[in-house]
């Protein structure tokens, strides 16, 4: 038992002894690595998988080699491994020179480089294609996570290239970082001025931050809206001049649809020939109340729409007293809102950036306008479809119209509201896919469903008793509390209504939703999803922390894309006035820049200047000395820029004998201060070594030592 705990032991002191730290080159070229890896890994979520594989084998690879210190592999491994990658892009993209196939060759080809690093030129190009790489990134994402991110990726390239420029010794990665880290703050007024100052210019291209989200579109299928409604992300924030309206008042409007074929329905415009109507009857806007002006901050959808408070008039005010109630872009962006019919505004082109607009509404106008040709389109129904909620409703409506009497649209409306509030209806995200006919099976049999089965089946059912009915898609409601000032609204707020014709009020809303789920529409509260394991868990150690770190993120990025993303050329102008420009142009913002880098050039060369002069801790230590002993330069004592104090102690002791014993003593302390371990508090005694050398040339000028005042060298 003890021989197999000895050997046991020795096992162990024998591994151990045989792991040795890397040599300084290993480890150089094992940070890089995990450099590299760090900067490849944003671009892997939207580069083809087989890239991640790629380049995670090819780092191992070389990982591994730089641990061993094997050689590195022949420039045919090389060259095939590139030529496989660029065959498997031309494959995947269908070209070599779009940007998605540019980024994955680049990311190959970064590493592939690291197999050839057997010089310094070698990393140098390394350097610089990281730094590209870092670049790269912000065509896909500009998130405030993204710059974080990409800020230690240039923390960790600068601290690599500071490392491959101190070739002696082994410094630390955390000392070549500390010196990366100073350099950049040098740097970092330049960067502010630049980014305050510099001309803008448009993105060459869209920002994939948004190319793949989406909102609502002119075009609905049964389940469209309620998988809008599981997306957790904002559509737009808004806020208001004075106090926010009611949560059951907050509808934005989006897409109208009119027509419909069963199952899909679309929206009518102008824009795109879609409509067999003239001129738009948006214009015909009764004003019963008060207007208020509001701000609206959309994110990206890559679409036409623009979903704006009910109702947003495009017409200018009648007087001069109100506000005006047309839209206006603030942030200077080439978004143009144009009012469509029914109400609905769009942009000629989608939506590729944030817009931020100020506008007016009339939360209880109403559209009074309506053609012949518009409401005979909202009563068209497809022959094939929904025969048995056609019975329904003529039935219905025979059974709630007085005899003798023309139907009352307010009244059937009313009675609906209490049939769907009494008929077992349910109000859910996941209602199940309608195989047959949607709103036969809907309405009448399984009597679940979202949003957009509520509406659709209402539409249906008002046109089937001749009443002109047509569905509004949009969003209704907020969050509870606002986010830095600003109240949110989240695709999860994705609704559909109705409205419907009545002679003697124009068109009107009719909300279903509002009968089976009061609290959708009263408190503009969305039906959330499940939080998941992950969430619940974290929600029982803390109710509302999810919510909160939500909040506080997206805070956080609301602020980025207003201060940084936003800053615009108005801004710059703006920026200009408060420093005192009255009417600042590009001009003024040029002139102001060569001032900023002129002083920026004058201040690095005073920098260089003092560089140049300054001297180390021990070439000031040296001239102190001399400084110190300057009282004996007339006996002959100088001190050389080799010599210690201990040096010249040992050459004053032979020189002047037990005479300048008190000096010499004081410059062996120096000298054990200077050579002697750091931390012990002590001080130099410069003051005391000053004064016993003026003692001692009073001593050497005396009649006694007069004839050994010969000029003589302090050391031998």
């Amino acid at each position: 038992m003890a021989g197999t705990t000895m050997s046991t032991g020795a096992a162990n002191a024998l591994a151990h002894s045989r792991w040795r730290a890397p040599s300084r080159e290993a480890r150089d070229t094992l940070f890089m690595l995990v450099l590299i890896g760090w900067t490849l890994l944003p671009h892997l979520f939207n580069l083809p998988l087989w890239v991640a594989g790629m380049t995670g084998v090819v780092l191992a690879w070389r990982g591994w080699l730089a641990w061993r210190q094997a050689p590195l592999p022949g420039r045919g491994a090389v060259l095939g491994l590139l030529g496989l990658a660029a065959v498997l892009t031309f494959t995947a993209e269908k070209t070599l020179v779009s940007k998605d196939a540019g980024v994955t060759l680049l990311v190959v080809l970064m590493a592939l480089k690291t197999l050839e690093l057997r010089a310094r030129r070698d990393a140098l190009v390394v350097f610089f294609l990281g730094f590209f790489l870092v670049l790269t990134t912000f065509l896909y994402s500009q998130s405030l996570l993204t710059a974080v991110g990409t800020g230690l990726s240039v923390w960790g390239w600068l601290t690599a290239l500071t490392l491959a420029h101190i070739p002696a010794g082994r410094p630390t990665i955390r000392q070549a970082a500390a010196l990366a880290g100073r350099a950049a703050l040098i740097g970092t007024p330049v960067m502010i001025a630049l980014f305050l100052l510099f001309p803008r210019i448009g993105p060459l291209w869209p920002s994939a931050d948004t190319a793949n989200r989406t909102g609502l579109s002119d075009h609905l299928e049964l389940g469209t809206v309620s998988d809008l409604a599981n997306d957790d992300s904002i559509a737009f924030r808004l806020r208001f001049d004075g106090r926010p309206p009611a949560a059951a008042q907050m509808y934005f409007r989006g897409p109208v649809l009119v027509e419909t074929n069963g199952r899909d329905w679309q929206a009518q415009s102008t824009f795109d020939g879609r409509t067999r109507r003239g001129a738009s009857t948006a214009d015909s806007v009764e004003q019963r109340g008060k207007r208020t002006p509001y701000e609206i901050t959309l994110e990206p959808t890559q679409l036409t729409w623009l979903p704006l408070l009910e109702l947003t008039p495009p017409q200018p005010a009648r007087s001069s007293n109100d506000p005006a109630q047309g839209v206006q872009v603030l942030d200077g962006s080439d978004v143009r809102p144009l009012a469509d019919l029914d109400l609905q505004w769009r942009t000629r082109r989608p939506i590729a950036q944030r817009v931020r607009l100020r506008a007016t509404a009339g939360l209880d106008d109403r559209i009074v306008g309506a053609t012949p040709t518009e409401l005979g389109e909202n009563l068209r129904l497809p022959p094939q479809f929904f025969p048995r909620t056609r019975a329904w409703s003529l039935q219905w409506l025979h059974e709630h119209t007085p005899p003798g009497q023309a139907p009352d649209p307010d009244a059937l409306v009313d009675s609906l509201y209490r049939y769907i509030g009494h008929a077992g209806f349910t109000y859910t995200l996941s209602p199940g896919a309608y195989e047959g006919d949607p709103v036969d099976e809907f309405w009448l049999d399984r009597k679940v469903g979202f949003c957009e089965h509520f509406a659709t089946s209402f539409v249906v059912v008002l046109r089937a008793m001749g009443i002109p009915a047509r569905l509004v898609t949009g969003y209704q409601g907020t969050d509870a509390q606002p986010e830095d000032g600003y109240l949110v609204v989240r695709q999860s707020n994705a609704h559909a209504w109705a409205e419907y014709w009545n002679p003697a009020r124009g068109w009107v809303r009719a909300d279903p939703t509002a009968a089976v789920a009061p609290d959708r529409i009263e408190r503009g509260r969305a039906l959330q999803p499940a939080a998941g394991f992950v969430g619940n868990a974290i929600n029982a150690v803390s109710p509302g922390m999810i919510a909160r770190l939500r909040t506080w993120r997206e805070t956080m990025d609301n602020r980025w894309r207003e201060w940084v993303l936003g800053y615009n050329r108005n801004a710059q102008f703006d920026l200009l006035r408060k420093a005192g420009i009255g009417s600042p142009d590009t001009d003024d913002l040029g002139r102001l820049l060569m001032i900023v880098i002129s002083g920026a050039a004058l201040v690095g060369t005073a920098m260089a200047w003092w560089d140049s002069h300054r001297r180390t801790p021990g070439q000031r230590a040296q001239r102190r000395l001399a400084s110190a002993l300057r009282a004996l330069q007339a006996h002959g004592v100088q001190v050389a820029a080799h010599e210690s104090p201990g040096v010249v102690a040992a050459a004053l002791r032979r020189r002047f004998g037990p005479a300048a014993e008190g000096l010499s003593r004081r410059l062996d302390a120096l000298e054990r201060l200077r050579y002697g371990p750091p931390g012990d508090g002590t001080t130099p005694d410069w003051d005391g070594v000053r004064a016993a050398a003026r003692a001692l040339a009073a001593v050497l000028v005396s009649p006694a030592r007069a004839g050994d005042a010969a000029p003589a060298r302090a050391s031998p």
